[in-house]
């Protein structure tokens, strides 16, 4: 580093961060939004946006470093605090030296009096505008260095965000999105309970109250981690907004001992200068780049069909082969044998941790179905919850201390089933024999769908600490070895639906199971706020039963299969007493998804804004020579007809044929516009600068319907 170099630029595609890290001073972000062009404007920058003391404070402003230790003096919210047995509590962390390349900035800091080194790792992926932030903590004391806390980063928000959204729910109902004003004060998330959890999502948008799906500033911001976290925003007196995001650590949890180090989980951000829906896409782009197993890069997202609310305990060999066939006949790519396959499971009060075939159901194991489901041209795939155990059990009469526990705090209830303490290296290999003998007893497993369904009320490890973090990176190392191992096997994050949804978990698996809610009405919300980060391609999505096991709502197959239709398409019902005239359905929606799937899971994503009674959404081809595009209205509406529907994304200067193709019959209180302006059939020709300005007029609709309409360019 040159003496005289004090700013560091990365440039994503739209967006610029400026590092302000002066040798021998703490350092900050300057500035964080649109590209900037000239890199000789750094001084410029720093010149004119210094703040000056404000009256009743210090003489001098306080700059909120990267950590915002104690020892500078700043008095909003730390991002640091670390001590030694209650003595070097008040760090400064100075920088040494900076290394940059063409897209990672790495700034090293010190504070010697106080034994700690810092590295901030700040990297862009220059053809999008992602960067991700990873902090080294190392303690180059003598002596046990104590983090209670540690943010990956302090992040001072640009000035013109003056609203958040965060995403909030519970379990069947997540991603459920909640926008509200900064105003002084903290806005906090926490959440302790041993996994991403289904009610404080580890990701928020900051933006202007002016930002729309289309247009506007805005900054996302996702922390990718399964474990335990907090997140805070703290819009000070003198009008700045901080953000702070790391793990949660409950007490003693982090000991670091002399020469060793921690380094956070990461965060990822993007900014976007045009709109929420932009925003998205930066994220959805950059997973598919960087995140996304290249196995996948070329292949399709196959037909789901999981036999869990079609058969839930209930297997037999007649049976399943009744719905293999029933399957393979609706157009069904991937058949999944879900709970229940397993010694001694014939509800959830057994079984777990057992992970051998039930042979008084399957006499001959699991050999028959996957030859019977290969014979039918689908691929096989089964349901593990390695992570779990049941007490009525052989692993748990042998091990009952292989637990996560905090004796003599009782164990709380949950499913019938306790954690595993996989920090245990013991309880761990256990589990990883388990898995890895079935997965080479039958070689042609190509899919795991692993599930994981409680909280971690009293997580203690063997030494008595919290575990939380040592837990989560005892999952991914088990997951790491089983994907080594067998590197051709897929594998879903289910947890209780969506309770672990992360980039984290993402790095190892290839889908995540958005919730466990199969209710078309509840999905429209949940996949829409899944998008905010996550790309259609690995959100779940099936068609459920008639009648939803949860809700008792009853919805006809066109809101189902459409709802389904924008993500990774299954179906989840019992096919054997699904009516004919729902079948036809579901195979023209079948049909639909694969001739538009690559479209739907590598297209250009967007969310249209518009009252609370609707939800729209399409995908525009990236050459937008196609889109397909989903209106449903939810529920009644206040005024007599709906408004207008426009599809943004297109060439303004290319004729389109636009036609309505799913479902191929509505129910409308009188005969629809649709059938009258031919846009069913065979269409109807417009102008992309006509549909994305002007719109379609939707015609009246009964509430839980929706719409799916094709546009090809001419």
């Amino acid at each position: 580093m040159s003496k005289t170099q004090s700013h560091y630029f990365l440039h994503g595609k739209n967006s610029t961060l400026l590092l302000n890290a002066a040798q021998g001073e703490t350092p900050n972000i300057a500035y964080w939004g649109a590209r900037l062009q000239d890199h000789e404007t750094a001084g410029d920058i720093i010149t004119l946006r210094t703040r000056q003391g404000a009256q009743g404070g210090a003489f001098v402003e306080v700059p909120a470093s990267l950590s915002c230790e104690l020892g500078t003096g700043y008095l909003g919210p730390t991002g640091l605090e670390v001590h030694r047995n209650g003595q070097d509590w008040a760090p400064i962390l100075l920088v040494q030296k900076v290394s940059q390349t063409d897209n990672q900035v790495i700034i090293f800091c010190e504070d010697k009096a106080h034994g700690l080194g810092v590295e901030y790792h700040f990297t862009c992926q220059n053809d999008n505008d992602v960067i991700t932030i990873e902090t080294t903590f190392k303690n180059i004391a003598s002596t046990l260095l104590t983090i209670d806390w540690a943010a990956v980063s302090c992040v001072r928000v640009p000035a013109e965000f003056d609203e958040v959204i965060s995403f909030s729910g519970r379990w069947a109902g997540e991603f459920q999105t909640n926008r509200a004003p900064l105003r002084q004060g903290g806005f906090i998330s926490e959440n302790r309970r041993g996994r991403t959890s289904h009610d404080r999502f580890p990701g928020l948008v900051l933006c202007s109250s002016q930002t729309t799906e289309s247009a506007g500033p805005c900054l996302g911001v996702h922390f990718g981690w399964s474990g335990n976290h907090h997140t805070r925003i703290e819009t000070l007196a003198d009008g700045r907004h901080i953000l702070q995001i790391g793990e949660y650590f409950m007490p003693g949890e982090m000991s670091v001992p002399a020469g060793q180090s921690y380094t956070t989980p990461k965060l990822y951000a993007t900014y976007s200068p045009n709109g929420l829906s932009s925003m998205s896409n930066m994220f959805h782009d950059f997973y598919h780049d960087t995140l996304e197993d290249k196995r996948l890069h070329n292949k399709v997202r196959p037909i789901h069909y999981n036999t869990w609310e079609g058969i839930y305990f209930d297997h037999s060999e007649e049976v399943l082969t009744k719905l293999v066939d029933a399957a393979a006949s609706v157009g069904v790519e991937r058949f999944v044998l879900d709970d229940g396959w397993f010694k001694a499971r014939r509800n959830d009060e057994a079984g777990l941790g057992d992970w051998v075939v039930d042979t008084g159901i399957y006499p001959n194991g699991l050999q028959p179905i996957i030859d019977y489901v290969k014979k039918n041209d689908m691929e096989f795939g089964l349901w593990v919850e390695p992570e779990m155990v049941n007490k009525d059990s052989d692993f748990f009469r042998t091990h009952p201390d292989w637990i996560l526990a905090a004796p003599p705090s009782p164990h709380v209830p949950f499913r019938n089933q306790f954690v595993i303490d996989l920090t245990r290296p013991e309880a761990a290999e256990n589990i990883f024999q388990q898995i890895d003998k079935i997965l080479v007893e039958y070689p042609d497993i190509a899919y795991l769908k692993w599930d994981m369904n409680r909280d971690l009320n009293h997580p203690g490890g063997a030494n008595g600490t919290p575990a939380v973090h040592a837990q989560t990176r005892a999952v991914y190392k088990l997951v790491d070895r089983l994907r080594e191992r067998h590197p051709t096997v897929e594998i879903e994050s289910c947890s209780s639906g969506g309770a672990r949804t992360d980039y984290g978990i993402l790095e190892r698996m290839d889908r995540i199971w958005t919730s466990d809610s199969n209710d078309a009405i509840d999905r429209q919300s949940i996949q829409r706020g899944a998008s905010f980060f996550f790309p259609l391609s690995i959100i779940g999505a099936h068609v459920g039963p008639r009648e939803c096991h949860i809700t008792n709502r009853v919805l006809s197959m066109g809101l189902r299969a459409a709802t389904a239709l924008f993500g990774h398409m299954g179906v989840e019902a019992d096919l054997l007493k699904m009516s004919e005239e729902d079948k036809t359905t579901l195979r023209e929606a079948f049909s639909l998804y694969k001739k538009h799937r690559d479209l739907l899971h590598r297209g250009t994503f967007m969310r249209l804004d518009g009252p609370d009674f609707q939800n729209a959404i399409g995908v525009v081809a990236k050459d937008k020579q196609r889109a397909l595009f989903s209106y449903a209205q939810l529920d009644t509406m206040r005024q007599i007809l709906p408004g207008i529907l426009k599809f943004p994304g297109l060439d303004p200067n290319t004729r389109y044929n636009i036609k309505m193709v799913f479902p191929s019959n509505i129910v409308t209180p009188q005969p629809h516009r649709l059938e009258t302006s031919g846009l069913m059939q065979p269409g109807y020709e417009a102008s992309g600068d006509v549909l994305a300005k002007a719109g379609l007029q939707i015609p009246l609709l009964m509430p839980e319907t929706c719409l799916v309409f094709e546009i090809t360019a001419l």
